[in-house]
């Protein structure tokens, strides 16, 4: 999977958008109490994610693969059609 585009959600997830038109929703929480990735508890760093194509990172040092977000995603799109339903009922 290619990246497109990344953006930070509420509640410490990831907004992904694939370049084959897919998007999905990828949950960083499981994560945060890893040496690496617990800047990321400070939502402005939380805030901070880019992409580089086949990963997302921060200016913590922090990042992820595409295999590891495609393979942990909950899908929303497939080439348009939408998978089940996500709400942000919350906020950071």
């Amino acid at each position: 999977m290619r990246i497109r585009a990344v953006i930070a959600e509420p509640e410490w997830r990831l907004r992904i958008f694939a370049e084959d038109g897919r998007t999905g929703m990828f949950d960083v929480r499981s994560y945060l109490d890893l040496s690496d990735f617990k800047p990321l508890k400070e939502v402005s760093e939380f805030l901070r994610v880019r992409t580089g194509g086949y990963y997302v990172e921060w200016a913590c040092g922090a990042d992820l693969s595409a295999d590891t977000l495609e393979s942990r995603m909950e899908w929303i799109t497939r080439a348009g059609v939408i998978h089940g339903s996500y709400s942000f009922m919350s906020s950071f």
